[in-house]
């Protein structure tokens, strides 16, 4: 290969897109950083120019991956007039992004670029934070009380439901017996709304360093201990 071969207009930004295609149709697992370079016709150290191995490769790959929803979903809740309804957009978006980006989205939530004992990625960290505290705070507006502790086990239970629902159906897990007559829409609407009920279902119960479930305040204003159930 020629020292032509070495450059390119944009590489990086060109590597970042064709290896988002790539994934898609190959699972970013099997991604090739020496693929890439000759399908883009340059030299195999090139890509190394711009990111020092296939894992900070994924990690932008990633990165880029969550303020693309992150924006999806804004634009979506822009819309909305209500604390209900700007959640249920956002999860709306947050399904058809899943759907739209089925290998991306595993790359982003399935990987171990933000669990691995590897160091991680300084910006994916920063951008995967942001959106999960953006996520918060739209989940504490529908919460029916807004102490630390019920928003955030309203916030991973009602990502629980959406991120299952979206695996469960992205490894086509919904066999036509279980669904029935229920169509796509029937189903996605089901766990949208059973999703949605959840910030205001949860109780404000705080529990002490052992897990028991220690002192809340019920209607009365009077307060008792609740029982372990």
């Amino acid at each position: 290969m020629d020292e032509h071969a070495y450059h390119h207009g944009n590489l990086r930004e060109a590597l970042l897109a064709a290896a988002s295609e790539q994934i898609e149709s190959i699972g970013f697992e099997a991604l090739s950083l020496r693929d890439l370079a000759t399908s883009l016709e340059v030299s195999r150290a090139a890509p190394y120019r711009h990111f020092v191995d296939r894992r900070a490769l994924l990690a932008a790959i990633a990165a880029d991956g969550f303020k693309h929803l992150e924006r999806a979903a804004n634009a979506a809740m822009a819309r909305q007039a209500t604390p209900s309804s700007r959640l249920a957009a956002g999860a709306r978006a947050y399904l058809a992004f899943a759907a739209r980006r089925p290998q991306l989205f595993r790359l982003m939530f399935v990987s171990d670029l933000l669990t691995g004992e590897e160091p991680r990625d300084p910006a994916l960290t920063q951008v995967a934070n942001s959106f999960h505290l953006r996520f918060e705070v739209l989940v504490a507006e529908n919460c029916a009380t807004r102490g630390d502790k019920t928003v955030k086990a309203a916030a991973l239970t009602f990502w629980s439901i959406l991120h299952g629902f979206a695996l469960l159906r992205m490894g086509d897990r919904v066999m036509p017996f279980m669904r029935g007559p229920l169509t796509d829409g029937d189903l996605r609407e089901a766990v949208l709304g059973a999703a949605s009920a959840i910030p205001g279902s949860i109780k404000p119960i705080s529990f002490d360093g052992r897990g028991r479930a220690a002192r809340r305040v019920v209607g009365n204003g009077k307060v008792v201990r609740s029982k372990r159930s």
